[in-house]
């Protein structure tokens, strides 16, 4: 009987959550930005190891706002802990230990989890076992596993931790999938990636993509796709002087469409303004976002 299971991927903003399981699945279907908070949904990707299938679940960062759009993001990422067989706790290497503090006052079922140390590139050995000897005291954790997605280091032997802790099951998936996402969500996110690359700190964190329609044809896609914004000032940020920004993000985004679609790609990108929107039930609703008052 192989080993199937669901793990959660939790963290702080920016720890390196979509790194991570773009690196673990080898495919880009995750948005990956320096950006805090780029994450606003449950992304699950499908890994197979050794026979065995890993399905992990993507989630936002864990945060305290009080928004409808970041309560929204919050409950995802609570909703993974009571979804998953096991989780991984991410946190940057350099971090201090109050993120994980809060992650074990929120993991309410005591979920066997794994802490995961990220971006140990930027650190040295002496400093990685120091954080490590830190976190033991804690004396929470299945394992204390340090990665580098950069210099591809951990990635085995996290694999390999992932599949101890999960419990004997036939697969829950064809293993010839790699993700349960629609296309139409992967899109989403890549175009968003190519906002966050293109606009950098300068993009608002009121932006979101609405994908409008796609047309499947064998060797090209057309996707039609609405840039939404709160302000009209944010709109010019968006097209730029002349058309210059938005043609520049829309050849970004095409490329990363090509790259996971193997398919030519069709973009048409529009910009509206929608005042307020991340406060608006349903508006949020009609970008895939289940939302409560």
């Amino acid at each position: 009987m192989p080993k199937s299971g669901f793990v959660g991927i939790i963290g702080k903003p920016n720890a390196g959550k979509s790194t991570l399981l773009n690196w673990l699945l080898g495919e880009k279907i995750a948005l990956v930005s320096p950006k805090a908070n780029a994450s606003r949904k449950r992304v699950n990707a499908i890994v197979m190891h050794n026979d065995n299938q890993i399905i992990l679940l993507d989630t936002p960062g864990l945060h305290e706002k009080e928004k409808l759009l970041n309560k929204f993001m919050l409950k995802e990422a609570l909703k993974v802990l009571s979804d998953s067989d096991l989780i991984l706790f991410l946190a940057d290497v350099r971090d201090i230990l109050d993120g994980y503090k809060w992650f074990l006052e929120l993991n309410k079922k005591n979920i066997p989890h794994i802490v995961v140390l990220t971006k140990t590139d930027l650190v040295t050995d002496k400093d990685i076992q120091q954080k490590i000897e830190e976190y033991k005291k804690i004396g929470k954790a299945l394992s204390i596993v340090p990665i580098s997605a950069v210099e591809g280091k951990g990635k085995e032997e996290l694999l390999n931790e992932i599949v101890k802790y999960l419990p004997e099951h036939p697969y829950y998936y064809d293993p010839e999938l790699i993700s349960t996402e629609h296309i139409r969500d992967i899109y989403k996110e890549l175009i968003r990636e190519a906002l966050f690359e293109k606009l950098g700190d300068e993009l608002p964190y009121q932006t979101d993509i609405l994908i409008e329609k796609i047309e499947e044809l064998d060797t090209l896609d057309k996707i039609y796709a609405t840039i939404i914004v709160e302000r009209p000032s944010q709109k010019g940020m968006i097209i730029g002087k002349k058309g210059k920004k938005i043609k520049e993000i829309g050849m970004y985004a095409r490329k990363l469409l090509e790259e996971f679609s193997g398919k030519k790609i069709y973009l048409e990108l529009y910009v509206k303004v929608i005042p307020n929107w991340t406060k608006n039930k349903k508006i949020l609703e009609e970008l895939g976002y289940e939302v409560d008052e």
